[in-house]
């Protein structure tokens, strides 16, 4: 048992303190992922960029539809997978039209991240946000940087 020192109760270790600040360890493990995100058209040539990073929005926009599913409320389902939509709509719009599009997939991702940390609409993502905004903004500015520096995507 440890001491909460935020009031006078114990809690146990399987008990779990959500706070709208996220931990660092999952953001460090998000910079990582981010990092080689972001690189990975480097390593998959074959494979236009727009169309990877099209292909990462849509799975990570997906990913919620599972959490969604594991939380079982019908409206949190209904709501992830509409989003969801919406992102995979973004994304192959991203692949033959502007690159800014990834860019604006990304981090209106990063931001839906942080909307969901702050209120856990859906239920045991305590960890997954923080680490997946972070993966986010981090492409999010790469691919920026490389657009307004005048990288093809096509």
């Amino acid at each position: 048992m440890a001491f909460n020192p935020d009031s006078s109760q114990r809690i146990t270790s399987a008990t779990h303190v959500h706070s709208t600040r996220p931990s660092l360890q999952p953001i460090m493990w998000g910079l990582g992922v981010g990092a080689m995100q972001a690189a990975s058209p480097v390593a998959l040539r074959w494979i236009e960029p727009a169309i990877l990073h099209a292909l990462y929005i849509a799975f990570i926009a997906a990913i919620y539809i599972g959490f969604a599913v594991a939380d079982g409320r019908p409206k949190v389902i209904a709501v992830e997978s509409a989003v969801a939509a919406a992102f995979v709509l973004l994304a192959a719009a991203g692949v033959t039209g502007s690159a800014w599009l990834l860019v604006a997939g990304y981090a209106a991702h990063g931001t839906k991240d942080l909307w969901q940390h702050r209120t856990h609409f859906v239920a045991g993502t305590r960890w997954w946000p923080p680490f997946c905004a972070s993966v986010d903004f981090l492409v999010a500015a790469v691919l920026a940087i490389e657009v307004a520096y005048g990288m093809s995507f096509h």
